[in-house]
């Protein structure tokens, strides 16, 4: 039991320091892992279309 208040009091000493974001860097990270997630889609999206048009063009033709 005096392992698990040990652990429990180094979490809270922890916490203390941690630099919390503010608001404004908060909405800025938020908005560019949105805007990478929207990017990322977009290409894996554009690259199963590409893919899958390749595969019909050749099963037509073999």
């Amino acid at each position: 039991m005096n392992k698990i208040a040990s652990f429990l009091a180094g979490v809270k000493k922890e916490m203390g320091r941690v630099r919390w974001p503010k608001k404004k860097e908060m909405i800025k990270y938020s908005i560019a892992v949105l805007v990478c997630v929207i990017v990322f889609a977009v290409f894996f999206v554009a690259s199963d279309f590409i893919i899958a048009g390749i595969r019909t063009i050749a099963e037509e033709n073999f």
